[in-house]
């Protein structure tokens, strides 16, 4: 396969560089000195392309590459990735799902318990030495006790977050578009019955056209004042002004998010609240877990090139076709 030309549009992990390496013969586009000559000289040879977790791979730089196979995306998400102009030039895409969805759901499980119980805060009043000086940390209003938890997309991450809360005898139900058989948890068809039923929310929604904003103001009022909204799927699947009126008003309780609408620019509403955990979007962020994800970049690749057949495609771009 040495002489199979692969692109990477943006930098990604080394695992993923030294890997496509000992492949095949790479090229930098972020080192082009003109993105244009470059394209017009190196995309006619290009038959693959590993794509970072935000590299943009869309229809025009599709179309600059006419011999172009497939799309190796990293990441579980790929809302970065025009998959339906893809599929539509038969090329495959694939993600990296499964290697992360334990830590992602590590995650969200820490992520509402910092939340309910102002975990993150008491541990920044004990490191301020207001412990001593003020005495105990306020008891906490917030707990996963008599909580029921309603998770928005039951993919696998879901289903892992439901068995940490299911293990944690938290109540826990869910919203997908079609339920899923064999699970034994309730379904809504409907997201807003749904809020209205339970008090805490957990999104793990991909960000695409149908999931934009779908968490809105709506939403959030049928949760209500007991209310709390994590979001560890996409920052584009909630209507951030809504949430922050929300929170300010205190219409809902608190809110524990890893993901942003423009991350890593988070909207400066956040930062003045005092009933919001805020992350930097480590959901999978661990060493072991991105390295994991990296060789599956560099796994699709290979499968592809020497077997003709991709590991994980997308929805959009399935296989066998």
């Amino acid at each position: 396969m040495a002489d199979v030309e692969i692109l990477l549009p943006t930098p990604v992990p080394p695992i993923v560089v030294a890997g496509l390496e000992r492949r095949f013969r790479l090229h930098h586009l972020a080192n082009a000195a003109d993105r244009d000559s470059f394209l017009a000289e190196i995309g006619p040879k290009i038959r693959g392309l590993a794509a970072g977790v935000v590299a943009p791979v869309k229809a025009d730089l599709i179309d600059r590459l006419p011999k172009l196979e497939i799309i190796a995306k990293y990441g579980v998400g790929y809302d970065t990735v025009d998959a339906e102009h893809a599929a539509r030039r038969g090329v495959i895409v694939t993600n990296t799902p499964d290697v992360l969805t334990e830590e992602t759901a590590d995650t969200a499980f820490g992520l509402l318990l910092m939340t309910v119980r102002e975990l993150g805060a008491a541990a920044q009043y004990a490191k301020e030495g207001r412990w001593s000086s003020e005495g105990p940390y306020r008891l906490t209003e917030g707990t996963l006790r008599n909580r029921t938890v309603g998770i928005i997309g039951l993919g696998r991450i879901g289903e892992a977050i439901a068995r940490r809360l299911e293990a944690s005898r938290v109540p826990v139900v869910y919203h997908n578009r079609r339920p899923k058989p064999g699970l034994p948890w309730r379904h809504y068809p409907d997201l807003l019955a749904m809020a209205r039923d339970v008090d805490t929310l957990i999104n793990v929604l991909p960000g695409n056209k149908s999931t934009e904003k779908v968490i809105n103001a709506a939403v959030l009022e049928a949760l209500g004042p007991r209310g709390i909204l994590i979001n560890i799927g996409r920052g584009n699947t909630v209507d951030e002004t809504a949430l922050i009126a929300a929170l300010a008003g205190r219409h809902i309780q608190a809110a524990g998010l890893d993901v942003f609408w423009n991350e890593p620019n988070i909207d400066p509403g956040f930062l003045k609240l005092d009933n919001v955990v805020l992350f930097p979007h480590v959901g999978s962020a661990s060493i072991h877990t991105r390295d994991a994800m990296g060789q599956l970049v560099v796994d699709n690749l290979i499968s592809w090139f020497t077997d003709g057949r991709p590991l994980t495609p997308v929805a959009e771009t399935p296989w066998p076709a």
